[in-house]
């Protein structure tokens, strides 16, 4: 009996010790965990956190100015024809459907940022601090990762409205189908991980020399003050205002030039909050594929198209009249700094889009008398050019909203006039602007507030979100189509109201998750 015991006993260990190996991992396959390790390691997948910001090509171009610009009446598509980038005319036109490819790109980028937060916040806070990485720096670099994940899910919010909330590890389908969250959980989920951003990160006087571009605590505090305007919560946008002005009181100040501001001597400098980074990139081609350069195709995208002006661009993203003719006569530093009026100098009509020959300066980097280009690219498809997301002009304006709407004129007033100040134009009230072709001789307050964002910040890709947000999208539209030339107007659908303030949801996602609803009208 006990030597039966012993055999079945000894068989039952022998089986169990000789599957072992079933379970063993395989041979020359680096699991997460095994990555996870340094404080080096956790330093290196924070900075690929940022990558997917800087996006702009996979299948097909996708910059967030396509969205933020083109779609308002800041910006005609441009290009060489109507036909060049159909999924940018569609937007342009309201004529996109569920297949559009630029909304496609733009939505899976933002969620390939997400998944990158993701993995980091989870595996990054086990990690044990070494030379290389001390307590706060961990806490900062996870400071980071709420800032961006907070950041690609505001991106989606004001594009799609409400998207699936994903906030762990999504390594396979069964976890990837799920429904949309509403726009309210969406934006409590951003507001969430921005106050956990705030908590841990560095001010920007901490983060010079090669840290310079991460995120810091006024970035964090800036963008709580644009969600909450979003959110239509200004009493909560006043505050977060009120204390990004203590807090980075000796951090920011306006650049002395306005114009300084889109130069590359400019990128990083005392008015920037946050900006998506890129740099010199001599080798890259057309090949498919995000991340295929750390250059910016903006650069090209919107150059002029004439041979005459040197580094030959494409012309797309094109300044409209309606823009133009709203500044003020006086406000020609900041005009002149944003849009080139090519007729001056008689480039011929390579350059000319549905009847207008406007340019984007602040994109195409050209030097003062608009003969040329202040630099010619490494690389003559990509450019070196940052990307101002938030500057102090524009926490400012939002900063002067929100005390506006909770019944403060006064404060609204002082820092509308801060950036009229930096601009050399008269104080409000005091002066008058023209709308639409329309004399606005005494405008209100938030007229003068509305008016003023799209006179500083154009073709800086905010214009259409503002509209949106504002809920005034349909009659601004509706007003400026009416005005476009004949050229432009043959080619426009009637905006759709409570349609076309929001992109389709992809096909090709809901064909991923069959729990993704789509947007009314589409």
């Amino acid at each position: 009996m006990k030597k039966s015991i012993f055999i079945l006993l000894s068989l039952c260990l022998f089986g169990l010790s000789s599957c072992d190996w079933v379970s063993e991992p395989t041979p020359g396959v680096t699991q997460l965990t095994d990555y996870f390790v340094s404080g080096q390691a956790c330093i290196y997948n924070v900075n690929a956190n940022y990558v997917p910001l800087a996006w702009e090509f996979n299948n097909t171009y996708y910059s967030e100015w396509f969205i933020g610009d083109i779609m308002s009446d800041d910006a005609l598509k441009g290009g060489q024809n109507t036909s060049d980038m159909s999924a940018a005319y569609e937007l342009e036109n309201f004529k996109s459907n569920a297949d559009n490819e630029i909304a496609e790109e733009y939505y899976k980028a933002q969620y390939e940022g997400i998944a990158r937060c993701n993995l980091s916040l989870n595996y990054i806070p086990p990690v044990r601090c070494d030379s290389d990485m001390n307590e706060a720096l961990k806490q900062r670099l996870l400071g980071e990762c709420y800032f961006l994940r907070a950041y690609y899910y505001f991106r989606l919010v004001r594009a799609f409205g409400g998207v699936p909330l994903t906030l762990g590890i999504e390594n396979d389908d069964s976890k990837w189908a799920r429904p949309r969250a509403s726009v309210d959980s969406v934006y409590a989920q951003i507001i969430s991980d921005l106050e956990e951003a705030e908590a841990r990160l560095w001010n920007k006087s901490q983060t010079n020399g090669p840290e310079m571009g991460r995120a810091t605590k006024g970035a964090a505090q800036a963008m709580l003050v644009k969600v909450y305007m979003y959110m239509h919560n200004y009493p909560k946008a006043k505050e977060w205002g009120g204390k990004f002005l203590t807090d980075q009181d000796a951090e920011y100040s306006l650049a002395a030039d306005f114009a300084s501001n889109f130069t590359l001597a400019g990128e990083n400098n005392e008015e920037s909050i946050f900006e998506i980074q890129y740099a010199n990139e001599a080798t890259s081609d057309f090949n498919p594929g995000n991340g295929a350069t750390r250059g910016t195709f903006t650069t090209v995208l919107t150059r002029s198209r004439s041979t005459n002006m040197g580094d030959e661009g494409w012309g797309f993203n094109k300044p409209t009249h309606n823009l133009y003719d709203e500044y003020e006569e006086a406000d020609s530093l900041r005009r002149d700094a944003t849009i080139i009026l090519l007729d001056s100098i008689h480039l011929g009509d390579q350059d000319t889009y549905l009847g207008t020959s406007y340019l984007n300066r602040k994109t195409g980097l050209y030097n003062a008398d608009g003969t040329g280009y202040t630099y010619k690219n490494t690389h003559n498809t990509r450019g070196v050019l940052n990307n101002k997301q938030i500057r102090l002009a524009d926490l400012y304006l939002l900063y002067a909203e929100a005390c506006m709407e909770t019944g403060d004129a006064g404060t609204a007033t002082i820092y509308l006039n801060k950036v009229r100040d930096r601009a050399g134009l008269t104080n409000y009230p005091g002066y008058s602007f023209k709308v639409n072709g329309v004399e606005i001789t005494s405008p209100t307050l938030q007229e003068a507030i509305r008016h003023e964002r799209r006179m500083e910040l154009a073709m800086e890709g905010h214009r259409w979100f503002d509209l949106c947000r504002w809920g005034v999208a349909y009659e601004v539209m509706t007003a400026y189509m009416a005005l476009e030339s004949d050229e432009a107007k043959a080619e426009m659908q009637p905006f759709k109201k409570g349609v076309h303030e929001l992109l389709p949801i992809p096909n090709k996602q809901r064909q991923l998750n069959s729990l993704l609803g789509q947007n009314p009208g589409y």
